[in-house]
């Protein structure tokens, strides 16, 4: 089978596509035929040995997939050959085929889309674990979500409007703000590329009050972090929580005494940790969220597809912040 492969730590210019053989399903373990791959942040960290959990070489990037079952392990139960999955598998994604657990694997419909499967999972389910168990978003809370066209924070505009949330976005350009407006956000700014200064961080922080309004933001979705975590604190309200979840723009420094004076919290946001610590808590919320797609009201939003064979494309796109929704790899 084809696999993309991570030899040596670097940008996705040392990934290679190779000829490697089929992986075998273990006891627990599915092995299915990989139709999409979803792409995310993480891949590119991965590659680079940046992510917090460093992955043993040879590996392929792709932490989540979609595809069909072509065997059934031994001690599985509830999957079939020829059942369509989606499911996290951390990395591995980026192959024809895989053997993954198959307590990360759910089966969907034979006529789910698959490319909106495969970037369905990381997302939302990061979304839904930060909006309803970290933050315990009400209606009618106003949303503030920053890096607004990205994967994380389209599947937040989208599942904030769900659940009844006054979204607002914050994005890098105005295509992106124009994209997270289409996705239901109802209203948004555009943020410089760079914050050079303090100065440049206080325009920030007064555009973003004036956005969300005299009561301040409720919740603040934040993949963004750097310079840009503190003006989103100061325009967090009274009780707010302002929600950490990743760092595409660096590790931010924040004035903890701003916490103290507005009277909020902030909330670290590791769903991978929650997927291990609470596996049964996490599949009820991907049961949900499956419930609510299937249902039609949430739209994940593939903006660009990939071939296996340019994948590594896809991965300089997501690393260089210039990719709005989800990008996809079509395996097979």
């Amino acid at each position: 089978m084809k696999a993309l492969l991570s030899r040596q730590p670097g940008d996705a210019s040392t990934l290679t596509l190779e000829d490697v053989a089929d992986p075998v399903e273990r006891a627990g373990e599915l092995l299915v035929r990989v139709r999409a791959c979803g792409v995310n942040y993480p891949d590119a960290l991965f590659i680079r040995d940046l992510y917090q959990v460093r992955l043993p070489r040879p590996f392929s990037p792709g932490g989540e997939i979609c595809g069909v079952v072509e065997r059934v392990g031994p001690q599985v139960t509830g999957f079939a050959v020829g059942d369509l999955v989606i499911g996290r598998c951390g990395s591995g994604g980026m192959a024809q085929k895989i053997a993954i657990a198959a307590d990360r694997c759910v089966p969907v419909p034979a006529d789910t889309p698959v490319n909106e499967a495969a970037a369905f999972l990381l997302t939302y389910a990061t979304a839904w674990y930060a909006l309803v168990d970290r933050a315990r978003i009400q209606p009618g809370e106003t949303l503030l979500v920053m890096g607004a066209a990205g994967g994380t924070g389209s599947a937040a505009i989208d599942l904030g409007r769900a659940l009844g949330a006054r979204v607002v976005a914050a994005a890098s350009s105005e295509r992106k703000l124009e994209f997270a407006l289409a996705r239901g956000a109802q209203a948004g700014i555009v943020y410089p590329a760079e914050l050079a200064d303090k100065a440049a961080q206080k325009d920030l922080t007064d555009r973003l009050k004036a956005l969300v309004g005299p009561r301040g933001a409720d919740v603040v979705f934040d993949p963004v972090g750097g310079p840009y975590t503190e003006p989103a604190l100061r325009a967090t309200g009274r009780d707010g929580r302002l929600l950490v979840i990743g760092f595409t723009a660096g590790i931010p420094k924040i004035p903890a005494n701003l916490i103290l004076l507005k009277v909020c919290q902030v909330v670290g946001v590791d769903w991978r940790d929650f997927t291990e610590q609470q596996p049964d808590r996490n599949a009820r919320n991907v049961e949900e969220l499956v419930r609510l797609w299937r249902a039609g009201r949430l739209r994940p939003e593939v903006s660009q597809t990939f071939p296996l064979a340019r994948a590594a494309e896809a991965i300089d796109l997501i690393s260089a912040r210039g990719a709005m929704g989800k990008l996809v790899i079509e395996i097979d």
